[in-house]
């Protein structure tokens, strides 16, 4: 067989943005809803750039009615002047050419977040159209671009005292998925951006709604606001949140912290405005300081004896809410999604910031710092509990893989990244999916009644519950400071209820138990929600499945005039014979599953809060707000 040639001719040279719209996802993520909103983050970014620079005080982000956005800051606006190395305008430079602006090198930016990002040239080169118009140096300028190619030169168009840039961009709809942008979506982004930048005025309106929808971001506190934001509706320990900063030549540190009486802690981490999900070097000397300092101060207290052990970071950590916000000048980037901070210098920096000004703090503040001790304290008892309880229980083999609990119909296939679990609400419905699964690959845990709220319990009441134990047993990877994903049996652990109120709620309580106590099943991609049908559409001797009302409406619209149809409305599983289970909710050739993420760690801890937690009042909100959305309502 002749061997294909390959040579000079078969290399291919993409010039200017042609490889951004080439492989877009190389440089946005996706091209789903993800890699959408990511273009309003980084035209944002270059806004919030120039308020870090001391330049900028309010950003507006319009969304109007064809789905275009519109970005309007007040900083010095983008230069204008020729970049000599391409004969162009720089404001059309920063707009055509990768990885161009002010951000590498120079004294155009002394701290930026946009350094992870792409830059505006990603977002022209993505957009069927992009327009901007920058005021400085007494006059108005504007270009316009289409596909990432300018359709006219930079012109003058007026003066003006004032300064700043104006970007308008439609992205492209042959490169999206959906070019339908999601308020709420941009409205937690916001309003994080806000927090970070202290008095920085955020202001978002969405036009597509008959009354426009508006909200402003400013806080005068900063961190401090947003530890309060992420406290409201839980009881906390000290009325006043804990904040110091400090400045050196690695960089500038904001610390602010509060407890409050739950189980779980809220660590947020950032770098130069980006949210460091995996962590890095200044959340582990956050980590550190905290724990050595708590420790110092409850040895010299006496409140540890000598024989005492010391109290983990773990314990020291429930009920903390912390924002820890570091800028810097050169930030590394470490892990997959370039969310993890790597510079070295700043994890000794941000380790003696936080010990020198936290052991101030206990020292002048003992009302406080005894009932931070004591929760801790508490906290190691409990964990201690559990741990005997672990340990008990694992002594009966109910914790031990080998003893798998007696309901798991497991499947017979050992490789865990082509096995599946489902988690089946009910004896019939789980009945109804043992006898529609593929043995081969699928086990089936049914699940009785409702499992325990562990927002509003702790890990020894958490292990107390069959239910759970037998969630954990089935999955074989432990729980809390043991669990380890290595040892997960299945890659898909898949939430199969009810589509109706019951079924959303006991979804709910699965959830909080994964966000809780198993996160990285979540982080790994591992946990999804499966998507069973709400109708079947029968006609002549045919039938269809719709899985929403609009897809029932669709179909409705295809059959010919006149023509007779039935319409069953699933309110269970257990309606569906195991036939119909598995054609519809379990074939992989057919299914449409639901894959859990955190991209919003901030916006996920305020829903399980809410909805999950003691407090009442969040919720009556959530279901003011949020009534008019309601589909379905049980009677």
């Amino acid at each position: 067989m002749a061997r294909g040639t390959y040579s000079a001719k078969d290399i291919q040279v993409l010039e200017g943005l042609e490889a951004v719209r080439k492989r877009p996802s190389m440089y946005i993520g996706s091209t789903g809803p993800k890699g959408l909103h990511h273009l309003a983050y980084e035209v944002v970014d270059n806004s919030v750039d120039e308020a870090l620079a001391g330049q900028c005080t309010a950003i507006d982000i319009t969304i109007h009615t064809d789905n275009s956005i519109t970005v309007v800051d007040n900083g010095r606006g983008i230069p204008v002047d020729n970049v000599p190395k391409y004969r162009k305008p720089a404001v059309e430079v920063v707009l055509t050419v990768l990885h161009a602006g002010g951000k590498f090198g120079g004294e155009g930016y002394k701290v930026s977040g946009g350094l992870h990002g792409v830059g505006v040239s990603v977002v022209n080169a993505l957009s069927e159209k992009l327009d901007i118009e920058v005021k400085r140096d007494g006059k108005i300028w504007r270009q316009s671009f289409d596909h990432g190619k300018p359709t006219e030169g930079l012109k003058s168009a007026g003066t003006s005292k004032a300064t700043g840039t104006t970007i308008t961009f439609w992205p492209d709809p042959e490169i999206f998925e959906t070019i339908q942008f999601d308020y709420d979506t941009l409205a937690a982004r916001m309003r994080e951006t806000a927090f970070l930048n202290k008095n920085l005025k955020i202001a978002l309106v969405d036009e597509r709604e008959l009354e426009p929808r508006r909200e402003t971001f400013r806080y005068a506190g900063g961190i401090v606001d947003f530890v309060k934001y992420i406290n409201e509706g839980k009881d906390t320990l000290h009325h006043k949140v804990i904040y110091f900063e400090a400045g050196a030549e690695e960089g500038v540190v904001e610390v602010a912290m509060q407890w409050n009486t739950g189980y779980s802690d809220s660590v947020l981490a950032f770098a130069n405005n980006i949210n460091t999900h995996e962590g890095g070097t200044h959340l582990e000397g956050f980590k550190n300081a905290l724990t050595r300092t708590v420790n110092d101060y409850s040895r010299r207290q006496g409140i540890l004896k000598e024989k005492d052990d010391n109290l983990s970071g773990e314990d020291i950590r429930e009920g903390l809410v912390a924002v820890i916000s570091v800028k810097l000048r050169d930030p590394q980037f470490e892990g997959q999604t370039k969310t993890k901070l790597g510079n070295t210098e700043m994890r000794g920096f941000v380790q003696s910031t936080v010990m020198q000004a936290f052991a101030e703090y206990l020292e002048e503040h003992p009302k406080p710092s005894r009932a931070i001790v004591g929760k801790a304290s508490q906290a190691a008892k409990a964990r201690a509990a559990a741990r005997k309880a672990r340990e008990l229980t694992r002594r009966k083999g109910l914790l031990e893989s080998s003893t798998l609990p007696g309901k798991l119909a497991d499947c017979s296939i050992r490789e865990p990244e082509l096995a599946e679990i489902f988690l089946v609400e009910g004896d019939s419905a789980g009945g109804s999916a043992k006898q529609a699964r593929d043995r081969s690959f699928q086990a089936i845990l049914p699940l009785k009644g409702k499992i325990l709220n562990v927002e509003k319990a702790g890990i020894n009441k958490a292990l107390n519950s069959d239910e759970i134990q037998a969630m954990i047993t089935a999955f074989g990877t432990s729980i809390a400071e043991e669990f380890d994903i290595e040892q997960a049996r299945y890659h898909k652990a898949i939430i199969m209820t009810d589509a109706d109120v019951d079924g959303a709620h006991i979804r709910c309580l699965i959830l909080t138990f994964f966000y809780r106590y198993m996160r990285a099943m979540i982080e790994a991609g591992y946990v999804y929600i499966a998507q069973p049908p709400l109708y079947k559409l029968a006609h002549g001797k045919k039938h269809e499945y719709a899985y929403s009302d609009r897809q029932l409406q669709q179909t409705i619209a295809r059959l010919p005039e006149n023509a007779k149809y039935n319409i069953q409305r699933y309110k269970g599983l257990g309606e569906m014979n195991p036939e119909q289970l598995w054609e519809t909710t379990m074939d992989p050739a057919t299914r449409t599953l639901l894959q859990v993420t955190v991209d919003d760690a901030l916006a996920a801890e305020k829903s399980f809060v809410d909805l999950m937690g003691d407090n009442v009042e969040p919720r009556k909100e959530f279901i003011q707000r949020h009534a008019k959305d309601v589909r379905f309502l049980d009677i």
